[in-house]
């Protein structure tokens, strides 16, 4: 059987829209060869993943990771296709439920913290759109999900709302899953979604776990969060 692979249907993207490989490479800032015949087989990180989106916004991202549904977003923008699923049956923070409040879209989170800001506001630049979803408990933003480390409780493509907490251990809700921006070096981090447990490491350590169960636990050290977010709720499209 002839598996399709993510970089193959990057290629038909490019193909059907008429987009050469350099300049869907200039576009989304990725390196040459990443797209070269040797190299098809390959994974794809969640980082290029988001730059890809990010930069193409029409890309269905089901499609693009899975090869299921349609490789274009149906009914984009519809409110009436959002589902909104809270993640968390019994709430373990106190604060008070809003009946609404207006939460920003992110395509891409390209900072070292998981919030674009620009002298104190929101940057642009970085928001597809705003939400509205009634009765949850107070957000700063939302962001696609990509990758399937959560499935099937979280798919690639769905909206994640969250709300951003100090890192400290003592703000973990251990059992929780949070985003989180992770130091891949002082300049830059990448982002997961992930449960958070206690690692048998000490107070020093968190351990990050994967709904999916071929994802393996790690343990990383509390200080390599750049910046981390307490998942509150989720919204899938479905067509």
């Amino acid at each position: 059987m002839n598996i399709v692979t993510t970089k193959e249907r990057i290629l038909q993207y490019i193909d059907y829209k008429g987009i050469s490989i350099s300049e869907f490479l200039r576009s989304t800032a990725i390196k040459r060869g990443f797209l070269d015949a040797d190299k098809l087989n390959s994974a794809v990180s969640d980082i290029f993943v988001a730059k890809i989106i990010a930069t193409y916004s029409d890309l269905n991202l089901e499609w693009l990771i899975t090869g299921e549904g349609q490789m274009l977003k149906e009914n984009n923008g519809q409110a009436d296709d959002l589902i909104a699923e809270p993640t968390v049956s019994f709430r373990k923070t106190a604060d008070p439920i809003k009946d609404f409040q207006k939460i920003p879209l992110f395509n891409s989170m390209a900072t070292m913290g998981l919030l674009p800001k620009s002298n104190g506001d929101f940057d642009d630049e970085f928001i597809v759109d705003y939400l509205s979803v009634p009765n949850l408990p107070s957000v700063d933003g939302a962001l696609y999900a990509t990758g399937d480390s959560m499935y099937p409780l979280l798919k690639a493509g769905d909206i994640v709302a969250f709300k951003k907490v100090d890192v400290d251990i003592n703000n973990i809700f251990f059992g929780e899953i949070y985003i989180l921006s992770i130091y891949i070096d002082d300049h830059s981090t990448y982002k997961t979604i992930k449960f958070l447990q206690k690692s048998e490491k000490g107070e020093a350590y968190v351990r990050l776990v994967s709904q999916n169960q071929h994802h393996q636990d790690k343990d990383i050290p509390l200080n390599k969060i750049a910046a981390m977010a307490l998942v509150r709720a989720s919204i899938r499209i479905h067509n």
